[in-house]
């Protein structure tokens, strides 16, 4: 006998779903700040020009904080479409442009290269549209929730191109030798 669940049973799926996406989101996006160094006294980041457009510090890590939580209850909505059409794609769509979206930091802040950082944001701007079109087809929330992240990365390409315009000597530079810290 099959029976359709009931509201409650099924906002009991999406917060255990919940319970899982958004610790793993926020822990990815937390692993991959703190292996890649951006922060604003990164030696290498420090010595670059700004901006006109680039915020206070603070604002990126509450950013992304928050953009971060969104995937997560994105993910879980996504995830907690039992038999929806189209799910496993919206699912598979969304950890790749999450890996994509890893890779950036890493890439800027350790490696120094704006330019492939400006080329991995612009693949990731066409994944996260495409990734908000498959979880339209699953869950209309899902897609809505991912519109803020798909706004910050399109202002982060913006920073990221405006950063290489100012500091074209940067692109794959080493920091300097006296702003190098050694921790032991």
């Amino acid at each position: 006998m099959q029976q359709i669940a009931s509201n409650a049973q099924l906002r009991a799926v999406i917060v255990r779903w919940s319970l899982f996406t958004v610790p793993l989101c926020l822990g990815l996006g937390f692993l991959s700040a703190s292996v890649s160094g951006s922060v604003p006294d990164n030696p290498w980041f420090a010595m670059l020009d700004k901006p006109a457009l680039y915020p206070p510090p603070l604002v990126f890590p509450v950013v992304w904080s928050v953009l971060y939580v969104l995937m997560g209850v994105a993910l879980a909505l996504i995830a907690s479409a039992r038999g929806a059409r189209g799910r496993g794609l919206a699912v598979g769509a969304f950890a790749v442009q999450l890996a994509v979206n890893l890779t950036w930091s890493p890439v800027f802040f350790v490696g120094h290269r704006l330019t492939l950082g400006l080329a991995i944001i612009g693949v990731l701007i066409v994944l996260v549209g495409v990734t908000i079109a498959l979880a339209w087809r699953v869950r209309r929330l899902a897609a809505a929730l991912l519109l803020p992240y798909l706004v910050w990365v399109c202002f982060a390409s913006l920073l990221n191109l405006q950063f290489l315009q100012l500091n074209p000597g940067a692109d794959g530079a080493d920091a300097p030798a006296a702003a190098v810290r050694v921790q032991l």
